[in-house]
């Protein structure tokens, strides 16, 4: 493989720092505040290029964010002649982040909700066979995305997050691979446990690698006859909002370098997750890969 092409979202999130996610009825001050890129499609994009892969955005924002966005990829060695400005305003996110790091997050599209065919079509040109795409649920017509990317013998990595209903529905089985946390787990398949989320997806899609990423209890992977489990790195966690991003990309950066290593990025990608888990913000907590391989963290 050579080239990764994420088409995916690009926010402009506000995290509020609080004592406890906020209750219906209930006003909190927050003890702190933050504005910071984010959105799925940038923070997987990110720590693609921060681990060393070669990858390319294709996104919309607003044009008046653009140049700033340009910027930020100039910086971390991530390509954004394929996003464009837009007259919508840029994607936002707000975020909740409590005393323990969890988090709690509201979505508004914006830009991310412009990008048609011709875009996605334009996108894809340049990629074939021996590329990778990268997908999220941040975007339009996801489907239409992946079987366009299949027709051109593109491999198709898709992370069905934020999970909607209409997933159980979409063609997951056209996907080389499928990296999901457990509460997308249980929507797509209606079981909350591990072993049989990755029985009812590898039943659905037997040629689809599935990854299953668990939080606190680590990682798991499934493929054909070969199973593993990776258990996390231990590391304080202030804010896990880019935790499950840094794995994708960490992953599938190792993933594309060689296929036949999976013990490696499973490795490589929860130090990666660990040590994001640690810092603050979205893209900004997403380290560089010789954080990653001088960071004295232990399972």
């Amino acid at each position: 493989m050579n080239q990764i092409l994420c088409i995916g979202s690009v926010n402009l999130d506000h995290t509020y720092q609080v004592p406890h996610i906020v209750r219906p009825g209930e006003t909190i001050a927050c003890a702190g505040y933050r504005r910071h890129w984010g959105g799925k499609g940038l923070n997987q994009a990110l720590a693609l290029a921060r681990a060393g892969a070669d990858v390319h955005l294709a996104a919309r924002v607003s044009a008046a964010d653009l140049p700033a966005l340009a910027a930020l990829g100039a910086e971390n060695g991530l390509d954004t002649a394929l996003t464009e400005g837009c007259a919508s305003p840029t994607g936002h996110a707000v975020i909740q982040v409590d005393g323990s790091g969890q988090n709690c997050i509201v979505i508004y599209a914006g830009a991310n909700a412009t990008l048609d065919g011709d875009f996605v079509s334009a996108a894809l040109a340049p990629f074939g066979p021996g590329d990778l795409l990268l997908l999220q649920n941040e975007v339009r017509d996801v489907p239409g995305i992946l079987r366009a990317a299949r027709s051109r013998g593109l491999t198709v990595a898709l992370n069905p997050s934020p999970v909607d209903p209409a997933m159980r529905d979409w063609p997951l089985e056209e996907a080389d691979l499928l990296i999901l946390n457990e509460v997308e787990g249980e929507a797509l398949t209606g079981s909350a446990e591990p072993d049989a989320i990755l029985d009812a997806l590898a039943r659905r899609c037997p040629s689809t690698r599935l990854v299953l990423t668990l939080g606190g209890s680590g990682s798991r992977y499934r493929f054909g006859g070969e199973s593993l489990t990776q258990p996390v790195f231990r590391a304080t966690a202030v804010d896990t909002t880019a935790a499950g991003d840094t794995f994708t990309g960490y992953f599938l950066s190792s993933f594309v370098k060689d296929r036949t290593d999976i013990s490696a990025a499973l490795s490589s990608a929860a130090k990666a997750a660990a040590i994001a888990v640690s810092r603050r913000g979205a893209a900004d907590s997403i380290p560089f890969a010789a954080e990653v391989a001088d960071s004295q963290l232990r399972p």
